[in-house]
């Protein structure tokens, strides 16, 4: 029997799916800053990965049919995902993370206030042109 209080919310994401065109460097950018954030690996097959958090997962596949070599962020279609991070300390510790690893911080010029002075983000991109936003949920 399921507990009420695990169901999902009717409305919320049931998953995002984001082609990539190498899968191993998008396990390589993606794996250790969705497990940092409390996602598990949820499936694995030879294209693709899934990272699961409640209810939602993000999976990430190397499809044939992918048409670009790159994810262009100024395209129609997926801009950037955000996450909320507990508070400013750890949106610094995982932008550090995030750098020693291969993404790039954008808006360095306005770092840690790009969205506002009244929020404590990072605005970090993928080798592969991904572009995730890490929001401190908490105050500093």
């Amino acid at each position: 029997m399921t507990d009420d209080l695990d169901a999902p919310v009717p409305g919320t994401l049931h998953h995002v799916e984001i082609w990539v065109p190498d899968l191993g460097r998008a396990i390589a950018d993606w794996s250790w800053l969705l497990e940092d954030l409390g996602y598990v690996l949820h499936q694995s097959w030879e294209h693709g990965r899934s990272w699961k958090l409640g209810p939602t997962y993000l999976v990430f596949e190397q499809s044939p049919a992918l048409t670009a070599a790159r994810h262009d962020r100024r395209a129609p279609g997926l801009n950037h995902l955000a996450f909320h991070v507990e508070d400013a300390d750890r949106v610094d510790r995982l932008t550090a993370k995030a750098r020693e690893s291969g993404w790039s911080l954008m808006f360095e010029d306005r770092h840690p206030h790009a969205g506002g002075d009244h929020q404590h983000a990072a605005y970090l991109e993928s080798r592969d042109g991904f572009e995730i936003e890490l929001v401190a949920s908490g105050r500093a």
